[in-house]
């Protein structure tokens, strides 16, 4: 499971992504390292072997998480590469990693979602925030920026006026200027590499954790071993060319796979439910 190191971020060396089964035979060395610790620290009288063995397995969870942490930075990267910066942008590169540390001490492996499917979503969350923040703009203006982004290559046959914005978005002539001045400033400035839609609203990310049981339930029984691709895709944790790439297919491929579980949930009993439910995110 050697991985050669592919940078640092903070001191730490970047591995390569592991490979399905190789993450998921790291959890249970991680469950374990966490309950030796609990026991460590609520059980002050302990036999000396025994306090040995919670020590050891203590520090083989602990070096498993780091292994999972470092395999994961790689997704740090792609998050800040992808909004147009420069990965060395310290603030951003910060906000990746805390991400990144927070998704782990809130992951569950027992939900049977992979790591870096869930620890994407608090990258991308952490890293936008910080996009908007170096940007100066709340999160309204971001939203309504990512709003008229969409309303714009909709209508690419003719020219929004601020009228035609205001209708479509709901505000006021006033405000749909101001927005059409904000994305015209924040595109020269910060987005020249890629596409504002790009750069989700991190309230659009909903997190695995978060959603009720019976959605995850019934869009695992819908979309199979396609799962984690399908919320990746839906939530745009992740690009089509992304997850085609971690999975080893082609783009077309993945497409495919993915208008498959598109058409079992629309076709799913729980249809209407599932779509009130996606419409809420």
């Amino acid at each position: 499971m050697t991985k050669g190191a592919l940078g640092f971020i903070g001191g730490l060396a970047m591995l390569a992504p592991l490979a399905v089964e190789e993450e998921r035979a790291l959890y249970p060395i991680i469950q374990e390292g966490r309950r030796a610790s609990e026991a460590l620290a609520t059980d002050q009288v302990l036999e000396p072997s025994r306090r040995q063995q919670l020590l050891r397995a203590r520090q083989v969870g602990q070096e498993a998480e780091s292994m999972l942490l470092r395999a994961t930075f790689g997704l740090v990267r792609a998050r800040i590469v992808e909004r147009g910066y420069h990965f060395y942008n310290e603030d951003l590169e910060a906000a990746g990693v805390e991400g990144l540390v927070n998704a782990l001490q809130r992951f569950d492996p027992e939900k049977g979602t992979r790591f870096s499917t869930y620890a994407n979503y608090w990258i991308t969350k952490l890293v936008n925030q910080t996009v908007q923040q170096q940007s100066g703009l709340s999160d309204g203006e971001m939203r309504l920026i990512l709003k008229f982004q969409r309303l714009e290559r909709s209508n690419l046959e003719r020219r929004l006026t601020k009228r035609d914005v205001s209708y479509e978005l709901g505000i006021s002539q006033a405000k749909a200027q101001e927005i059409m001045q904000l994305s015209r400033e924040l595109q020269s400035r910060r987005f020249t590499s890629v596409e504002l839609e790009d750069v989700a609203d991190p309230r659009h990310a909903s997190d695995l954790n978060d959603a009720p049981p019976w959605v995850i339930n019934e869009l695992r029984r819908l979309t199979g071993e396609d799962f984690d691709a399908f919320w990746q895709y839906t939530f745009k944790t992740m690009s089509m060319e992304e997850i085609a790439k971690a999975l080893g297919i082609s783009r077309q491929g993945m497409a495919k796979r993915i208008e498959r579980c598109r058409r079992a949930v629309r076709e799913s009993p729980e249809a209407e439910r599932l779509e009130r439910w996606f419409d809420q995110q």
